[in-house]
């Protein structure tokens, strides 16, 4: 169960990392859209795990891995966005979310006749 406290800090998190990839897309994922879609923080705020969706789904895992490479930038930008609200900056880990590609696939099974 999640804390208040976790619950505004994953959604302060989610806000900014959003605005910071919206802004790196074309040097991290050239002709993708990120969404970070969840964010889960640890019960000491140390960590971070964040979730993104990339369309189009394909080669996913080259972006993510592009992403990751790119992580400490990333979080020291980060830093500086909120390092008025938060003491400590959490780690942050980035996941690949393929719910989409999951609903996509359940859908094309339903519909095939």
């Amino acid at each position: 169960m999640e804390s208040t406290r976790q619950k505004k800090v994953a959604r302060l998190l989610q806000k900014e990392l959003a605005e910071i990839l919206r802004q790196k897309t074309t040097e991290l994922a050239r002709g993708k859209m990120l969404t970070v879609t969840t964010v889960r923080v640890s019960p000491d705020l140390s960590l971070a795990k964040i979730y993104l969706s990339i369309f189009p789904s394909d080669n996913n895992q080259r972006t993510l891995e592009n992403i990751t490479d790119n992580t400490p930038r990333i979080r020291n930008e980060l830093g500086g966005k909120i390092r008025n609200q938060l003491k400590i900056i959490p780690e942050i880990a980035f996941y690949l979310d393929d719910s989409l590609d999951y609903i996509d696939n359940i859908d094309s099974i339903l519909n095939k006749d």
